[in-house]
């Protein structure tokens, strides 16, 4: 009796040796893999949760993008290195290494819009001496003008952003179309992401521009303006057998931006000389010709943004506190529709006599602080 109460006490003791033995060998793996999982290799663990579980989300194309998407997009990459980002950078405050972005997913910057200007010699003086002394001030590394011939005075100011076409100073189809085929290819030499154009009596209201320009994807197909007309335009296609076609197209007096996506899709009907091609297949002049490549072959729709204008409708209906909001501004100091010039409504800073296009007095309402306006804008309290 002895014996057998023995032996099952040395059994029960073995047993539950044993049970703990292997509890104990669990244990330490499950710890190990914790370890593994919790390490910040980027590889595993809370990183995976970070990126693989939640893809992010892409906006429908030509829709703007929200703000919130863009900073989910932002935190659920925010351990991936950007090309542009320097190694080592601290935050000011905290102490921890500051979060890299992807370049795609940053904000759109000025520096990053190509701007072209279309002008011929005769307005240099008259045109362009003004623009240098407003809007192209704040943003000359982004500025190309493309006129017709050398111009030494506009060429000090602009150095190799002054791109003289050699194509003919008229106001006829094919010079304007030249000048805009030269324009396009000096685009795709650029890496920008938005191509926007101007005319030479455009007042360009950069700040305005970008805060325009944020609420669209560069890599979707986008083409902002305003048309000049209230119809769609009719013309022919002489590739087509002479079929009739109608589309939408933004007016270069008003300007218009066509994101990078979409300017690579045109290539095949731009680059190279095919802009000239393209013009002559419709007859028709180079704002035009965009919305037909654009709208017509390339599928894309205009999307009108009101903020452009042109000297084609009555600015001075525009009210003053609204100034501020438009992204571009024009004049006409020629008889118009009964008037003796159609400009902004805008009385203060320059007389007329000293300002008649209202555009240094306009700048001066932007930037009352910049040397133009000294002397002429009192300081805000």
């Amino acid at each position: 009796m002895r014996l057998s109460c023995r032996r099952l006490a040395l059994g029960l003791s073995a047993g539950a040796f044993l049970c703990f033995w292997l509890f104990m060998t669990v244990f330490q793996q499950d710890l190990a893999a914790g370890r593994m999982a919790t390490q910040g290799d980027g590889s595993a663990g809370s990183e995976r949760w970070a990126l693989g579980k939640h893809p992010r989300k892409i906006s429908s194309v030509g829709r703007p993008v929200e703000d919130d998407e863009r900073d989910n997009d932002i935190k659920k990459t925010s351990r991936t290195q950007s090309k542009h980002s320097k190694p080592g950078n601290r935050g000011s405050s905290s102490g921890q290494n500051t979060v890299s972005v992807p370049d795609r997913l940053r904000k759109t910057e000025l520096r990053d819009i190509f701007i072209g200007v279309k002008t011929t010699e005769k307005y240099h003086r008259q045109r362009m001496d003004l623009l240098m002394d407003t809007w192209v001030s704040l943003a000359k590394d982004q500025t190309f003008v493309f006129t017709d011939s050398d111009d030494q005075q506009l060429r000090s100011r602009l150095g190799d952003h002054l791109i003289n076409t050699n194509c003919s100073s008229s106001h006829m189809r094919q010079a304007l179309c030249c000048k805009m085929a030269v324009e396009y290819d000096m685009f795709l030499q650029q890496d920008k992401r938005w191509f926007c154009h101007v005319d030479d009596d455009n007042y360009l209201n950069v700040h305005e521009l970008v805060k325009l320009l944020n609420q669209y994807k560069h890599t979707d197909d986008i083409y902002l303006g305003r048309p000049s007309i209230n119809h769609p335009m009719e013309t022919f296609d002489r590739h087509e057998n002479m079929q009739k076609v109608n589309f939408w197209f933004a007016t270069g007096g008003a300007g218009f931006c066509i994101s990078k996506g979409l300017a690579l899709k045109m290539i095949p009907y731009a680059s190279g000389g095919k802009f000239m091609s393209s013009c002559e297949r419709i007859r028709l002049p180079d704002d035009c010709t965009l919305g037909f490549i654009i709208e017509r072959l390339l599928r894309v729709k205009l999307v009108q943004i009101q903020q452009f204008h042109s000297h084609l409708e009555w600015l001075k209906f525009i009210k003053k506190e609204e100034l501020p909001h438009q992204v571009s501004l024009s004049y006409g100091l020629t008889p118009y529709r009964g008037s003796a010039r159609n400009i902004i409504g805008l009385d203060e800073v320059f007389s007329e006599s000293d300002d008649p296009t209202r555009f240094k007095s306009l700048h001066c309402l932007l930037y009352p602080y910049v040397d133009l306006c000294k002397g002429h804008v009192r300081r805000r309290r």
